[in-house]
C-alpha cells in the first residue's frame, strides 16, 4: 500500500532510543540521526531516551506514535512493541511476534530449516556441560549469544579449548549461547523496506568476520554496493531474503544477513528488525544505491506505523 508522505500524518513521534541493553550507543547514534532527519523533514519528533516511565511519559505528553530506534533486547524483542500495544501508541517495524522471533536465533534457525530454508546447522549451549554438542558440528564454530545484535560476545573458534572460553564470554550476556557451523565463504546483507528489497551490500573485512570492531571502529571493513553478483544472483538472494523476513513474522522493514559459501550456496544467518540507522550504516547505504536518501528513508521507515494497528 502506497501512503502519502504528509507530515501531518504522522502527529507528534516519540523517537525511542537509547535503553539499557549492550547496544546502546549505537542505539543512541542511530537515534540521533533518525530525529535529525524526521525534524529536517518538518515532522514533530521528539528524542526519548528511554527507561522505566516511558508508557506515562508517551501517554501525559500525548505523543501520537514512535519511531523505535532500539538496538537489542528491550527494544528489538518484542518487549517494547507489547508495551506500545498496551498504550495503544502505533509504531514502526515488526510487531510483537515479528520482533521476538527475530531476536533468537536459535528459534529463527530453527523455522527456517522447518520450511526448507538454508541455514548452517546449530546447536543451543545452555550450560558448560553441554559444550560436548558443538563437537558433532566439526571446527570451526562461531559462537554467539542468540539474543544479542551488533556482533557483541561473538567468536570465531577452531578448537575445543576457545570453544570453552568463547561460550564463557559470550553467555556473560545471554544464557542462551549458539554455537553455528562456519561457512567459508562471502558475506551479504540485504535491507527489507515495505516489502521491497533493496540492493544488496557484500561485507570485506581483513577480521576473520564481521565483528563489532569491524562495524563500528575498523577502517579497512570494505563495503560493495553494487554488490558485484549478476542480476539474476541477487534477485533470487532477494527474494531468498524476503522469505526470510516473511517466516519469522517482521514486517516494515529491517534486514536480513546471509554468505555464499565457496560453491556461491547461500545460506540464512539472522534478521535485524531494528537494523542501525546512522548515516554510514548499511540500510541507509542500499536505499541510497536504490534512490532513497536518508531523509526519505527515515520518511519511509515512519510510514510503517500507519499501518501499525495497535491494539
Amino acid at each position: 500500500m502506497t501512503v502519502a508522505l504528509s507530515t501531518e500524518d504522522f502527529g507528534k513521534v516519540a523517537v525511542l532510543m537509547g535503553g539499557d541493553s549492550a547496544e546502546r550507543e549505537v542505539s543512541l547514534n542511530s537515534g540521533a540521526a533518525v530525529l535529525s532527519a524526521l525534524q529536517r523533514c518538518g515532522v514533530d519528533a521528539h528524542g526519548i531516551d528511554v527507561g522505566a516511565d516511558l508508557p506515562s511519559r508517551l501517554v501525559d505528553k500525548g505523543f501520537d506514535r514512535a519511531f523505535i530506534i532500539l538496538h537489542g533486547r528491550g527494544g528489538e524483542d518484542g518487549v517494547m512493541q507489547g508495551a506500545l500495544d498496551r498504550i495503544g501508541i502505533p509504531y514502526t517495524g515488526s510487531g510483537v511476534l515479528g520482533s521476538a522471533l527475530s531476536m533468537d536465533k536459535y528459534r529463527t534457525k530453527a523455522l527456517w530449516r522447518g520450511l526448507g530454508l538454508p541455514t548452517p546447522e546449530a546447536v543451543l549451549i545452555s550450560q558448560h556441560s553441554v559444550l560436548a554438542a558443538a563437537d558433532s558440528l566439526g571446527y570451526p564454530l562461531i559462537i554467539k549469544p542468540s539474543r544479542e545484535g551488533s556482533s557483541i560476545g561473538m567468536a570465531k573458534v577452531e578448537s575445543r579449548e576457545a570453544l570453552e572460553q568463547a561460550w564463557e564470554m559470550a553467555s556473560r550476556y545471554d544464557g542462551m549461547v549458539l554455537a553455528e557451523r562456519w561457512i567459508e565463504g562471502r558475506e551479504y546483507t540485504t535491507a527489507v523496506l515495505q516489502d521491497e528489497a533493496l540492493p544488496l551490500i557484500r561485507l570485506e573485512t581483513p577480521h576473520s568476520f564481521y565483528d563489532y570492531e569491524a562495524k563500528y571502529h575498523a577502517d579497512t571493513t570494505s563495503y560493495h554496493c553494487p554488490c558485484g553478483l549478476s542480476a539474476d544472483q541477487e534477485a533470487e538472494l532477494q527474494a531468498l531474503c524476503l522469505r526470510a523476513l516473511e517466516a519469522v513474522g517482521a514486517s516494515g522493514w529491517g534486514r536480513v544477513d546471509l554468505m555464499l559459501d565457496e560453491q556461491d550456496r547461500p545460506w540464512l544467518i539472522e534478521v535485524n528488525t531494528v537494523p542501525g540507522m546512522t548515516d554510514h550504516s548499511l540500510v541507509p547505504m542500499s536505499a541510497k544505491v536504490a534512490g532513497i536518501d536518508f531523509d526519505q528513508l527515515v520518511l519511509r521507515i515512519l510510514a510503517t506505523s500507519l499501518g501499525q494497528a495497535a491494539v
